[in-house]
């Protein structure tokens, strides 16, 4: 499997420059166990669904292989009168069909959500972060061109180069760097509560999480010029009632 990635310096990062384009696919009636043994060999753990035309039908994933018969690993009679009590039949007959179909067809998932190659990786983060997936498949008039998983999206992290940091910055400019970098943010320091001086950045305010205070220690730590924070930030006191 191969990644693209973008060359232009600056340029937007989309499906197009990531997505894994030698592609493992299963077909709706492939049997189970040629499903699983694609997933050990190839060391992936989920694979769209393609038919005789190309066209993308659905998504298996080892999680649609967790419970079966064969393993012993299907939730069986012990439970049946739980199943009796707390599900109803509807449910009941596609948890038999997920332990016991012989084809992937009857298995995979298909309500599939697709991308397009020159989707920007801000909304493939967003939308794979929202409908909970780990893989969104890539297609292009309708045909399977690549695949988009988390790990891609982590390879492209780790290819980013961190900012080269300039060989001086004044310590009126840091400040307003991370007075900026903070705008718009509620949990965001006002001007007054960011010093800096000889590149080291003092904050002060009150904050009402660890979350919060954390965030703001970190948006001054990415600022280039940045030498090393120090926080003076407090909670606010809670005066007990009597």
């Amino acid at each position: 499997m191969t990644t693209r990635r973008a060359q232009a310096k600056g340029a937007i990062m989309r499906a197009l420059d990531i997505m894994t384009t030698s592609v493992v696919t299963a077909t709706p009636d492939m049997s189970i166990h040629d499903a699983a043994r694609l997933f050990v060999d190839n060391r992936i753990s989920g694979m769209p669904v393609v038919d005789g035309e190309g066209q993308v039908v659905g998504i298996v994933s080892q999680g649609d292989l967790l419970h079966r018969v064969e393993n012993g690993t299907g939730h069986g009679k012990r439970r049946w009168w739980l199943d009796f009590l707390l599900s109803s039949p509807r449910e009941q007959a596609a948890r038999y069909v997920k332990e016991h179909a012989h084809v992937v067809g009857d298995v995979m998932c298909d309500r599939v959500i697709s991308i397009t190659e020159d989707m920007p990786l801000d909304r493939i983060a967003d939308l794979m972060e929202r409908r909970h997936l780990k893989r969104v498949p890539v297609l292009k008039d309708g045909k399977l061109v690549g695949i988009v998983s988390r790990s891609n999206l982590i390879r492209a992290l780790a290819s980013v180069a961190p900012p080269a940091d300039a060989a001086a910055h004044d310590d009126a400019s840091v400040r307003d760097a991370i007075v900026l970098e903070m705008h718009g943010q509620r949990w965001g320091l006002s001007k007054h509560g960011v010093i800096v001086k000889d590149g080291i950045a003092h904050l002060w305010g009150v904050v009402e999480s660890e979350e919060e205070k954390r965030a703001i220690c970190i948006a001054a730590e990415r600022v280039p010029g940045v030498k090393r924070v120090e926080h003076h930030l407090e909670f606010p006191n809670v005066i007990p009632t009597l």
